[in-house]
């Protein structure tokens, strides 16, 4: 596949999970809720997490942002749902490095349509927004594992 098909794929991907996020909205019960924002650009987004005995067993997000921070929220959200706390750790930082434009082994784990982030790396100024909800989920679950 051609450079520009695949980034057009990438545009699509991204765009879907803006306008059609998935796990949007608030956890019923008592779930860990970690809101951040960037200032630089507005964006602000709420993550909630249910963890239990080391598993996300719930991830939702609310907020209001560009199009990279929401579809980064939805497609961490489907990610994380379901793994073991330490692999969505090491998705996030596998996820950083993609931001940063370096070039990632991924260990066996399926970033899915995360990939098609990718090509914020060639914007600086946008890889706050991709990382936003990432860097949320990484401060609630470090509280989770610190408890």
């Amino acid at each position: 596949m051609s450079f520009n098909n695949l980034d057009t794929l990438y545009r699509q991907v991204i765009m879907d999970h803006y306008k059609n996020p998935r796990n949007r909205g608030s956890i019923e019960g008592n779930p860990m809720v970690v809101d951040m924002n960037n200032p630089t650009c507005g964006d602000r987004i709420q993550v909630y997490l249910q963890v239990e005995d080391g598993l996300v067993q719930e991830a939702k997000f609310d907020g209001e942002g560009c199009s990279i921070s929401l579809s980064s929220a939805s497609m961490m959200t489907q990610a994380i749902k379901g793994r073991p706390v330490d692999e969505a750790l090491k998705m996030s930082e596998l996820f950083s490095d993609l931001m940063q434009g370096k070039d990632i082994d991924e260990d066996g784990l399926d970033l899915g349509d995360i990939e098609a982030l990718q090509g914020v790396a060639k914007f600086p100024a946008r890889i706050k927004c991709a990382t936003l909800a990432w860097k949320a989920m990484e401060k609630g679950v470090g509280e989770e594992k610190q408890d």
